[in-house]
C-alpha cells in the first residue's frame, strides 16, 4: 500500500475513534445506569419490584425511544449544515427540533392517564407489577420535556463533531441519576419511586446543562442570532417544516416497528411470570449495553458520512464505510467474547434473587451471539442517518419486524407449546429478536452495495 494511502487511513481511523471513543463512553453509561437500576432494584426481597420498575420503564421509555427521530433527523441535518459551513443552518436544525420536542412532550403530559391506562392493560404481569409500574410511570411523565430537548441537544452536539461535549453532558447526567438512585432507594427507602425521582431529576439538570453549554459555547459571540426574526421565522417555514416532518415520519415509524419488537418482549415475558420478566429486564440491559458501544462506531459514520454528503464529498464515503466496519467488526467480537467469559457473574452482581438469576442464566447464549450478528444494523443505520435516507430505514424495519420477528415468535412458540416445553417459550422470544437483528442488516446491506453506492450520492 503506497505511503499516502496509509496515511489517509490513519488519518480517518483518527477521525473515526475521536468520534466514536467519547460516544462509546457516553452512550455505555445509559445501560450501566439501567444495570444499576436493575441492581438497586434487584436487592430488594420480591421480584415483582424489579417487574413493575422494568414494566413502567418500557412504557415511558416507548415514548422517548419512539422520539428517537429528533435525535437522528438532528445529527444528520446538522453534520451536513457543518460540510456546508452554514451556521445559520444549524441554528435552525437545533430551535426546531427544540420546538417540536417541547410539543410532544407537554402532550404526553396532558395524555398521560389514556396511555397509562393502555399501555398496563397491555402489558399484563400481576396485580404487585401493574402497581408499581403505575407508581414508577407517575412521576417520570413530568421529565418527559426535558428527556426529549436532551435528545435534540445530543444530536445537534454530535452532528456537529462535538462528541466530547456529548460525553460529558451525558456522564453529568447519569452521575447524578446513580448518586439520586442511591440516596432516593437505599438511604430513603422509596424503593420503586426512587428510581424514578432521581431519573427525573437528571433529565432536568441535563437540560440546564445542555442549553448553558450550547448558549455559552457557540453563541457567546453570535448570541442576536437567537433574536434574529428572519431566522426564527425559518424554522417555523411551512415547506422546511414539511420536509423536516416527512423525514422524521420514517424514522417514527422505523422506531415505532422497533419499539413494537421491544415492547413485546417485555410484556409477553412479564406474562411468562415475575421471574421470567425480571431475568429478561437483566438480558435487556446487557444487550442495551451493547448496542450503545456499537452505537458509537455508527454514530461516527452519521457525523461524517453526513459532512462528506454536506460537503459534496463523495469520494469519501466508501473510504468511511470500510473503515468503520473493520472498527464496527471489532468491536462486536470483544463484545461476545465479554459476555462469554462473564456473563453469568455480572448475573450474580445484579440480583440476589435465585430463581431471577438462573433463568437469566438460560438465555445467556442470546446475547453472546447477538454483538456478532446484529452489528450490522447498527452501523448500516449510522450510514442511513447521515445521507438522511430514512427511507429505506423505514422499509428495512418494517420487513424484519412484520416479515421476520413475529412470524419467527409465532412460529416457535406454537411448536414449543405443541412439544410440551413450556420452559422454552422465552427462547422463541430471543430467537425472533435474533433473526430481527440479523434481518435489518441483511436488508440494509442489501441495499446499500447494491442500489445506493453503486449510485452518486447528491447533496
Amino acid at each position: 500500500m503506497p505511503i499516502f494511502e496509509k496515511h489517509i487511513l490513519k488519518s480517518l481511523d483518527r477521525k473515526i475513534i475521536a468520534l466514536a471513543v467519547p460516544m462509546i463512553l457516553s452512550n455505555i453509561t445509559v445501560p450501566l445506569l439501567g444495570l444499576v437500576d436493575t441492581a438497586v432494584i434487584g436487592h430488594l426481597p420480591h421480584a415483582y419490584y424489579l417487574g413493575g420498575s422494568t414494566v413502567g420503564a418500557m412504557i415511558i421509555t416507548f415514548i422517548t425511544w419512539l422520539c428517537g427521530f429528533l435525535r437522528m433527523s438532528t445529527t444528520g441535518l446538522a453534520a451536513q449544515a457543518l460540510g456546508r459551513e452554514s451556521h445559520d443552518e444549524a441554528t435552525i436544525v437545533l430551535l426546531r427540533g427544540l420546538l417540536v420536542a417541547g410539543a410532544i412532550g407537554l402532550a404526553c403530559i396532558l395524555l398521560q392517564t389514556p396511555y397509562f391506562q393502555l399501555s398496563l392493560w397491555l402489558a399484563g404481569g400481576s396485580e404487585q407489577v401493574q402497581f408499581y409500574a403505575k407508581q414508577y410511570m407517575d412521576i417520570r411523565v413530568w421529565g418527559l420535556p426535558a428527556a426529549l430537548a436532551n435528545i435534540v441537544m445530543l444530536g445537534w452536539l454530535l452532528g456537529q463533531h462535538q462528541a466530547k461535549a456529548v460525553m460529558w453532558l451525558l456522564i453529568l447526567i447519569n452521575s447524578i441519576n446513580l448518586s439520586l438512585d442511591l440516596l432516593f432507594v437505599l438511604a430513603f427507602g422509596w424503593q420503586v419511586q426512587g428510581v424514578a425521582a432521581a431519573t427525573l431529576v437528571a433529565e432536568y439538570s441535563g437540560l440546564i446543562a445542555g442549553l448553558s453549554f450550547i448558549l455559552r459555547r457557540y453563541y457567546q459571540r453570535n448570541i442576536g442570532l437567537l433574536a434574529n426574526r428572519a431566522l426564527l421565522s425559518k424554522v417555523l417555514n411551512i415547506s422546511q417544516l414539511g420536509d423536516y416532518f416527512k423525514l422524521n415520519r420514517d424514522i417514527l415509524i422505523r422506531t415505532l416497528c422497533l419499539e413494537v419488537c421491544f415492547v413485546f418482549m417485555t410484556f409477553q415475558g412479564a406474562r411468562l411470570g415475575d421471574n421470567i420478566v425480571a431475568a429478561n429486564a437483566i438480558l435487556m440491559n446487557f444487550l442495551l449495553l451493547i448496542s450503545f458501544g456499537l452505537d458509537g462506531i455508527a454514530n461516527a459514520a452519521e457525523a461524517m458520512i453526513g459532512k462528506a454528503k454536506g460537503a459534496g464529498a463523495n469520494h469519501e464515503l466508501s473510504l468511511i464505510l470500510t473503515r468503520c466496519t473493520l472498527w464496527t467488526i471489532a468491536f462486536a467480537v470483544v463484545y461476545s467474547l465479554i459476555f462469554a467469559v462473564g456473563g453469568g457473574w455480572l448475573i450474580s452482581q445484579i440480583t440476589t434473587i435465585a430463581e431471577v438469576s438462573v433463568e437469566a442464566e438460560k438465555y445467556l447464549g442470546w446475547i453472546i451471539l447477538l454483538p456478532v450478528i446484529g452489528c450490522w444494523c447498527y452501523l448500516y443505520d449510522g450510514v442511513y442517518v447521515g445521507l438522511t435516507r430514512a427511507d429505506i430505514m423505514r422499509n428495512s424495519m418494517i420487513i424484519a419486524t412484520f416479515f421476520v420477528f413475529f412470524p419467527l415468535w409465532l412460529v416457535f412458540n406454537e411448536a414449543f407449546k405443541q412439544a410440551a416445553l413450556g420452559f422454552a417459550l422465552n427462547h422463541a422470544l430471543w430467537l425472533a429478536f435474533s433473526g430481527f437483528m440479523l434481518a435489518r442488516g441483511a436488508t440494509l446491506g442489501w441495499h446499500l452495495y447494491q442500489r445506493l453506492l453503486p449510485q452518486p450520492i447528491t447533496r
